[in-house]
């Protein structure tokens, strides 16, 4: 069936070494699609058919798309430290255009673009995907420019060309080292205090309901109203508050959890040093300010209403998916030592 992937797909996954793409794999592969797996990196697994290019580099992206008949864009610059704004400009918005240049020359007309909530800034109520983007970050401003490279793009032949963009919030599962696993190695390492009465709610999303959400998407047509852009949120519900998240963890580490909560305001003044610190250096420090607001006070939900109304229907339910990331870390993720790839500033080839 047309721009949809299946039996006879043969997929380019930029981004394939990535967590999502290590995940997205057997999803794809189960559909009967063929991949072609495309990195900045050497895949983990260590499988050296990955051809290493960088999504900058329209000739690398051409050559790797010979033979393909959909793409899929996992690649993005995304850390809070250590990227230049130029550096977020130049992978996201100028790897948006080297993909659609490539995907030109060999007249493919199918993509997914795996892009994030964080289009949406910041809003009383959890957005929706009519909600007006404010991105107040480079990450988010740059996505949402990507986004737009790729709807330009689907504009200029809306009959032949497909371009569906699923927009994650935070995603969490094994081998995953960001927020999840940072606050199960301090709660393991007794490094941590509940800070805040812990009510705000915080949308996630188990890395195994997304990857299935995507290929429960991609290997349909378009299930929205014709001439209706084709975005998806996607986060697990219903939301944990960040209490229950906390809560959780101590259950599947078999712990007690502490009854004390420390007030949030004298928290976020402790933290005031550890800010400039992180400021000076630049470095990603475990104990600032923004971190306890995001933890134990900030507000981060999103609606994901719509991917439910397509019918698709999350094999795990969140807690379900804390427990099984805290059982990785307990078998392996305890000792792992975590990789972090910055992109360069400029191409590389």
């Amino acid at each position: 069936m047309a721009n949809t992937i299946g039996p006879g797909s043969k997929i380019l996954v930029i981004g394939s070494s990535g967590f999502v793409g290590s995940h997205l794999e057997a999803v794809l592969t189960a559909l009967g699609a063929e991949l072609v797996r495309f990195d900045l990196h050497p895949d983990p697994a260590g499988r050296d058919e990955t051809i290493l290019g960088d999504v900058r580099d329209v000739e690398a992206l051409t050559r790797a798309m010979t033979g393909c008949t959909a793409v899929l864009n996992l690649a993005a610059a995304h850390h809070d430290f250590g990227i230049a704004t130029a550096t977020f400009e130049s992978v996201n918005v100028g790897g948006a255009r080297a993909v659609v240049a490539a995907m030109e020359h060999h007249g493919i007309t199918n993509l997914c673009f795996y892009s994030s909530v964080a289009v949406y800034g910041e809003h009383t109520e959890p957005p929706d995907e009519t909600t007006a983007p404010a991105p107040v970050n480079d990450y988010g401003r740059t996505k949402l420019a990507a986004e737009a490279v790729y709807r330009e793009w689907e504009a200029a032949a809306p009959a032949e060309r497909r371009a569906l963009i699923v927009r994650p919030a935070v995603v969490f599962g094994p081998r995953n080292f960001a927020n999840l696993y940072k606050l199960i190695h301090q709660i393991d390492t007794r490094r941590f205090l509940p800070v805040g009465p812990g009510r705000n709610r915080k949308s996630m999303c188990f890395v195994t309901n997304l990857v299935q959400a995507i290929g429960y998407l991609w290997s349909a047509p378009s299930r929205l109203a014709a001439g209706t852009a084709e975005v998806y949120n996607y986060a697990d519900k219903p939301d944990l508050t960040s209490r229950e998240t906390v809560s959780t963890v101590y259950r599947a580490l078999g712990r007690t959890e502490p009854r004390l909560r420390l007030p949030l305001a004298p928290v976020l003044l402790a933290a005031r040093p550890f800010d400039l610190v992180g400021k000076v250096t630049g470095k990603d420090l475990p104990i600032t300010s923004a971190r306890v607001r995001k933890l134990s006070d900030a507000e981060t939900a999103f609606a994901a209403d719509r991917i439910r109304e397509a019918g698709f229907t999350p094999a795990v339910s969140l807690p379900d998916g804390i427990e099984q990331m805290v059982t990785w870390y307990l078998r392996e993720g305890r000792d792992a030592a975590p990789v972090i790839h910055l992109p360069p500033a400029e191409v590389s080839r």
